[in-house]
């Protein structure tokens, strides 16, 4: 991550102990491990991993550009040696048949790159006229993680020459690099080289959508071989898709790192998460940027994609429209509210007089789209999402492209209430990976808050009192449908069923509360904190299984900040957030368990970044320039703030300070002004920026 110098919070040491102390009380009541930290913090904002014991380790990680992503499965052997698979991935180079997971992809190993020599010798053994050719262990140091990969070893003899691979995405152009430096920290010369490869991979039209695809892997080196004493010399490799060898691009490797530094960089700065604890403020940091940087530009336009060697230049109602989006509304990036707008615009596309339901999924770059599904209350999750992204993004004009898209959901939602009053359909986002009855929960508590931001959005928009009445009307009545049908005791507690005929606990119940409907709060927290679906590894989907998506529980953290349970919330926020930073599997939030492998889908890491501003600093947004907000402060913290906030219309800073026992300040900066407003601990205030 790029440096930046932000004004410390001040805390006194009384009140770290206190927090600690709470923490551990906390921890224990919910039964979690003790957890010990493969990773660190880095002052930059980086995360390392210093390699000494606890061997062999593997993991994974993505990092993505606007045409190419790459996937790096690594692993460092009892030996310190490190074996890596590289799969780089070319959204815009489509394969067939055309669908979901038909983007170009190539697997690089160790074994396909060229072979480099120190002093004469092999930097991996290998064979050669039959016999065995020995060469110079590469022993591992470290790996550093700041969206690029860093991998530190020493080779050579004595290890007296220091390696850095450095591996990144490019930022528009469908390539990947991978780039070595050598050090010589020796007192005398050292001859490297590099054995130069032109690989040209030809896919040809039977296997290739439309014409045929070319991957080229090409090597490069500095053009010197002897590094003297303190001096270093630089190799280059870079996987690159094109429509011919002809038409690859020659690469300046130090530009294209630079511009994914200044990428990296670009949404750093924005929407600053402070706090007194830097492991939610890096894990902020760390969200931010895979939430972002998986965006493609594909023919139909810029397309968020969850990633994961699966899903790319396609959009989902609940990935994009639901989870992402409307926190682009809060980050400000261009790339991001580019990406939502054009998302929303896809799925308008598919609006009809006959009420007939949106398709779930928009795919190969706008070309097709997938239902298998059927509805999963698509039109619920894209009404959700769309009204609260036009009201939090500020922008009139948008939300005047938006409005006939949300306006045609909510209707589709209301044809789709049941004689109960609550909203029926097939199955759920979970696709029916585990029932969902004809009914559930997820989907008429997204029409219900879908409603509440409707009815903010009409006046603003001139669409009539009688409109904004309507709305609010309807959302009222299906408050009360919600509670009738779903209110059940399951499992022993005073909480919601998740269907009909549903009689274990679901971790869908935690959505009531992200929608401010608390009637059994007490009953749904216990449950979700209780052994029936809590684990260390976030919520279980049903009691008595072992899948878990981290989706839910993120919803779940940020309801049951939004419902003021702080105290419950922020400890396992506080060990989650240290578990997915810098535990075993690191540095994002992930999908699911065991399917997929828990996979950095992006759309995740956006989840992640909502449980601060939503729950945390309990931001509804209300209209283009106003918002409620319901600040949960932690015990042991005196201040928190959200800078750079590009929402509302505006950029802003959000400071928050306890004042007394009872009372908080919110400080508003904007342009050099400040505005505070007083308030007590638990209640909310409207600020209009």
């Amino acid at each position: 991550m790029m440096k930046i110098k932000l004004k410390p919070l001040k805390i006194c040491l009384s009140l770290l102990v206190l927090m600690t102390i709470r923490n551990l009380v906390f921890a224990q009541q919910l039964d979690l491990p003790v957890q010990t930290d493969r990773w660190e913090i880095r002052k930059d904002g980086s995360i390392f991993w210093k390699i000494t014991d606890r061997l062999p380790h593997a993991d994974h990680i993505e990092m993505s550009g606007q045409k190419v992503s790459l996937w790096l499965q690594y692993e460092v052997d009892a030996e310190k040696r490190l074996h890596l698979k590289r799969t780089v991935v070319f959204p815009t180079f489509r394969m067939k048949p055309n669908d979901t997971h038909s983007s170009l992809m190539q697997v690089i190993r160790d074994e396909e790159l060229p072979q480099i020599f120190v002093d004469g010798k092999p930097m991996k053994e290998e064979l050669f006229n039959g016999h065995q050719l020995k060469g110079f262990s590469n022993v591992l140091t470290g790996i550093r993680l700041d969206g690029r990969m860093e991998v530190y070893s020493k080779t050579g003899e004595k290890g007296l020459v220091t390696m850095k691979r450095t591996l990144f995405p490019a930022v528009s152009q469908p390539i990947a690099i991978e780039q070595l430096v050598f050090v010589n920290q020796g007192l005398k010369p050292v001859r490297i080289s590099m054995v130069h490869q032109f690989r040209d991979i030809l896919i040809d039209t039977s296997r290739a959508y439309l014409k045929p695809h070319h991957i080229i892997l090409r090597s490069a080196a500095s053009g010197k071989q002897l590094v003297k004493p303190g001096d270093s010399i630089s190799f280059s490799i870079s996987y690159q898709a094109a429509a011919n060898a002809a038409a690859t691009v020659d690469i300046d490797v130090l530009a294209e790192e630079s511009k994914r530094q200044a990428r990296i960089g670009e949404i750093a700065q924005k929407l600053q998460l402070i706090t007194p604890e830097p492991i939610l403020n890096t894990a902020f940091a760390f969200a931010k940027l895979r939430a972002t940087e998986s965006i493609f530009n594909t023919k139909g336009g810029l397309m968020h994609g969850p990633g994961g060697l699966s899903y790319y230049a396609a959009i989902w109602a609940n990935d994009q429209a639901e989870y992402v989006n409307p926190f682009f509304a809060f980050l400000g990036d261009d790339l991001g509210n580019k990406s939502a707008m054009n998302a929303y615009r896809m799925f308008a596309t598919y609006m009809n007089p006959e009420y007939k339901p949106i398709p779930s999924s928009i795919i190969a770059e706008g070309e097709g789209f997938w239902n298998g599904a059927g509805d999963r209350g698509d039109q619920a999750m894209i009404a959700y999402g769309a009204s609260r992204y036009a009201l939090a993004n500020g922008n009139i004009d948008s939300a005047r492209v938006l409005w006939p898209l949300i306006e045609w959901c909510l209707e589709y939602s209301r044809r789709k209430l049941n004689k109960d009053g609550v909203v029926a359909s097939k199955s759920d986002e979970l696709e029916g990976r585990f029932p969902a009855g004809d009914a559930n929960l997820s989907t008429s508590c997204l029409y219900y808050d879908a409603l509440i931001s409707a009815a903010e959005l009409a006046p603003l928009l001139n669409k009539g009192v009688k409109t904004q009445q309507a709305y609010r009307k309807q959302a009222e009545t299906l408050r009360l449908a919600i509670s009738r049908y779903f209110s059940a005791n399951v499992e022993g507690f005073e909480t919601y069923r998740y269907y009909k005929g549903n009689e274990v606990l679901r971790s869908w119940i935690c959505m009531p509360l992200t929608v401010g409907i608390e009637d059994r709060k007490e009953g749904t927290i216990k449950a979700l904190f209780s052994s029936r679906l809590f684990t260390s590894d976030g919520l279980l989907t049903q009691s008595g299984d072992k899948t878990f998506w981290d989706r839910a529980t993120l919803y779940a953290l940020r309801g049951i900040l939004s419902a003021g349970e702080t105290e419950e919330a922020m400890a396992y926020l506080r060990y989650y957030s240290r578990r997915r930073l810098l535990g075993e599997h690191v540095p994002y939030p992930v999908e699911a368990f065991p399917e997929g492998g828990q996979r950095h889908l992006s759309a995740e890491s956006g989840l992640y970044c909502r449980v601060f501003t939503e729950g945390l600093f309990g931001i509804r947004p209300l209209g283009f320039d106003r918002f409620n907000c319901t600040p949960r402060m932690p015990e042991g913290w005196n201040q928190m703030a959200l800078r750079n906030i590009h929402s509302f219309g505006s950029t802003f800073d959000m400071e928050i300070s306890r004042i007394g026992k009872n009372r908080m300040r919110i400080s508003i900066k904007k342009e050099g002004k400040v505005k505070q407003y007083l308030l007590k601990n638990g209640t909310t205030l409207l600020l209009k920026v």
